[in-house]
């Protein structure tokens, strides 16, 4: 992946000079914590606040945002490289998870990398009747065998931005027959996603989509994946207008019978990151993420810290300087504390002075 992006200067608070949008975000802090909450766009907070006013005014037509979705559906499908059809909407990803581990038969196995993300794995601990299988990341693909029913893992990890070998686990998942789950939360938006090669993919969109919370998504195959529609309300009808009174009597026959009642404020919201996302290009986000992130990761060499190695990511996780979070808000630095390490990630609106900026801290 390439990080060849100009080092240049910034602005302190993330825009100007070396941010890809300086138009659509004001932070008022050096923001490095997208990896836990992504900022929303300028455009994202007036659509939403147009959108509230109209339910707040009762003015006609504010049903009509339901046809947003389908917009954020189709916006997503490119950016992920299927079509809309395959594509899912809902709020949140451990539903999404849950409903692939209730689909699951009684004894199927399903193997997971060590500390992944408890909204992925989780789903499959507390459904009686699996057995789930815990090994190291590094180790998935070699750990798939028979009676392997679904691999689970993230493709960036939450923790410490471990980019996953998604190739090799696919080509061992198909292999022996077993397939694949990918959450995608951490990596949608800045590492192009191929969400085909995957049998499934989970993401939310409040992170590096830069949405608000209470949007997230689901692709399945072609076959909608023989998921059984645990969850399904009248959005999920094939004609939802006419699917909401007494049993839905016929089913969507796309992805969306697998949809949730949306939460129509911040699907709108979602929208304008996620255009904003397809409009720079995440081959671009990720060029500028990294370098960021490659930036501070030899910031820290020359202070003597090391981090979990993660090469390409654009998050950058070091161990022993988990307390250092405090020091960093003091100096107006947002960061995360996870697993015990100190956790920055970059996006779009960062600069290098952001990055200098969080290393003055630590020094």
């Amino acid at each position: 992946m390439s990080t060849t992006m100009s080092a240049g200067t910034g602005t302190g608070t993330g825009t100007g000079a070396g941010s890809l949008a300086p138009e659509e975000f004001a932070p008022e802090t050096v923001y490095l914590n997208t990896a836990a909450t992504g900022l929303v766009p300028e455009s994202a907070v007036a659509a939403m606040h147009e959108a509230a006013t109209a339910y707040a005014r009762g003015r006609a037509g504010s049903e009509d945002h339901f046809q947003v979705v389908d917009g954020v559906r189709e916006a997503f499908a490119r950016l992920v490289g299927v079509p809309a059809r395959r594509v899912a909407a809902g709020g949140s990803a451990a539903v999404f998870c849950g409903l692939i581990a209730q689909s699951l038969p009684d004894g199927a196995e399903v193997l997971c990398a060590e500390g992944d993300f408890s909204s992925l794995v989780n789903p499959f601990h507390v459904r009686p009747g699996l057995r789930v299988r815990t090994v190291p990341l590094e180790k998935l693909a070699t750990e798939v065998r028979p009676g392997t029913a679904l691999v689970a893992v993230s493709a960036v990890q939450s923790a410490d931005g471990r980019i996953a070998d998604l190739r090799a686990i696919g080509e061992a998942a198909r292999a022996y027959g077993a397939r694949t789950l990918v959450d995608i939360s951490q990596s949608a938006g800045w590492l192009p996603t191929d969400a085909g090669a995957c049998d499934f993919t989970v993401c939310v969109g409040y992170k590096w989509l830069m949405g608000p919370r209470g949007t997230a998504f689901l692709t399945v195959p072609e076959d909608l994946g023989g998921l059984t529609p645990v969850f399904a309300g009248w959005v999920a009808g094939e004609e939802p207008w006419e699917s909401t009174y007494g049993p839905v009597t016929a089913l969507a026959s796309s992805a969306r019978r697998y949809d949730h009642n949306p939460a129509l404020v911040s699907y709108v919201g979602v929208l304008a990151g996620l255009r904003l996302v397809e409009e720079l290009g995440p081959e671009r986000i990720a060029a500028h993420d990294v370098a960021l992130a490659d930036r501070f990761r030899a910031g820290l060499a020359r202070l003597g810290h090391r981090p979990v190695p993660a090469d390409g990511s654009a998050i950058v996780s070091v161990p022993g300087l988990g307390p250092a979070t405090g020091r960093l808000s003091e100096a107006g630095v947002r960061a995360s504390t996870r697993a015990g390490h100190l956790r920055v990630a970059f996006h779009v609106y960062n600069t290098p002075r952001d990055v200098d900026a969080a290393l003055t801290a630590l020094s």
